[in-house]
């Protein structure tokens, strides 16, 4: 029988916002947290597992080295189940995924656990210091590969006003405060304790946000710009996990796949417009797939920046009710190294809500790179 790659298990821990209820927990702590759920939920021994692929961005201060080996460390799990970190910017955690299956799919391995984690209150935006050389600037032009200007440059580009971000940036907290009403993420979250307080709940919602209360925010970035705190996304902390393995050796262990790891991609794209990447990314996998979008049910293309989504928007048609239907990153914020595997967690439960065949998740990414994952419900 040809090997598969399914997921059994998805947890995640509640999207604290900057200086909120996570950002005393160290990043090791905080990993551990839900990979101890995560087994306690499936109801495994971590004994079976044979590595742990984690996600993670900023490694410097709370997060240096391989942070991935020492969350197992402090999970208390064997010390023969080794760990390790991967970098792919903002796509880290999803690219974690995809290493994950693709040991699986390649019977090199039989149960990995996929993740990742940023604490940003703790490790902010520039700790880990300038990654290119002069080499790099000259090339193009002297570009300070601020993400920000990028996000300019693509809102120029769409022709997309600062009104038709912040019509999005508040529909985007609608979306993620309507979600938390109707208990959409109670079934994936996993209560955190600390400091004499629990989160239960992401933090970022912003109930009262409107476009009238956006449009009074400074430009972030240039004096003339559209891009401001509220219409990217969040300075969050979080984590989140998925168990991975074959359907034959999920039988084994007593564990029911949710969906299967249909397939996934990383494409490099203009890394001055550098967020543009989900669009290539989305038709590579697609065909990888053999797919097409009317197929998919449900898209999460990462709100790094409100033009993000909607460029994609532009370039794809797709229907906007099916992208981020419970919100994104502009309302429940943006753990880097923990992003994708908090999106595809999101994800699959909301596919095992509402019947769900194929969901699509892609993510931008710093540098000018962009994650694509097709999975497919089978639970």
């Amino acid at each position: 029988m040809t090997r598969d790659a399914v997921v059994v298990e998805a947890v995640r821990t509640p999207v604290g916002r900057r200086g909120g209820g996570l950002s005393g927990v160290h990043a090791a702590d905080l990993s551990a947290h839900v990979l101890t759920a995560l087994v306690e939920r499936a109801g495994i021994d971590p004994v079976v597992i044979d590595d742990v692929v984690w996600g993670c961005v900023s490694q410097v201060g709370d997060q240096p080295s391989n942070i991935g080996r020492y969350a197992v460390l402090a999970a208390g799990w064997p010390e023969s189940i080794p760990g390790t970190t991967v970098n792919r910017a903002c796509g880290s955690s999803q690219q974690a995924l995809d290493f994950a299956a693709q040991a699986v799919l390649s019977g090199q391995q039989d149960v990995v656990v996929a993740g990742g984690v940023e604490v940003m209150s703790r490790v902010p935006l520039g700790a880990t210091g300038t990654p290119y050389g002069p080499s790099v600037l000259r090339r193009y032009d002297g570009f300070s590969f601020d993400q920000g200007l990028s996000a300019e440059r693509i809102a120029r580009k769409w022709g997309l006003s600062r009104a038709r971000l912040d019509e999005y940036a508040a529909r985007s907290h609608r979306r993620a405060a309507a979600a938390q009403d109707a208990g959409a993420f109670d079934g994936q979250l996993v209560p955190v304790h600390a400091d004499g307080v629990t989160v239960r709940a992401d933090e970022g919602v912003r109930r009262d946000t409107s476009v009238e209360v956006l449009a009074g925010l400074r430009p972030s970035f240039a004096a003339d710009g559209v891009i401001h705190a509220r219409n990217a996304s969040q300075i969050c902390d979080g984590a989140a996990a998925l168990l991975v393995t074959t359907s034959d050796r999920a039988r084994e262990l007593g564990l029911t796949p949710l969906v299967r790891y249909r397939a996934g991609v990383v494409v490099g794209s203009d890394p001055v417009l550098m967020l543009t990447g989900p669009i290539p990314a989305t038709g590579e996998v697609l065909r990888r797939a053999d797919l097409s979008l009317a197929e998919i049910g449900v898209f999460e293309v990462d709100e790094a920046f409100a033009p993000v989504p909607l460029a994609w928007l532009a370039e794809t048609g797709v229907n906007p009710h099916r992208v981020n239907p419970l919100g994104g990153a502009i309302a429940l914020g943006h753990p880097r190294g923990a992003s994708g595997a908090v999106l595809m967690t999101r994800m699959i439960h909301h596919m095992l809500a509402g019947g769900i065949l194929y969901g699509l998740q892609t993510m931008c990414e710093g540098g000018g790179t962009a994650n694509a994952t097709v999975v497919e419900l089978v639970a």
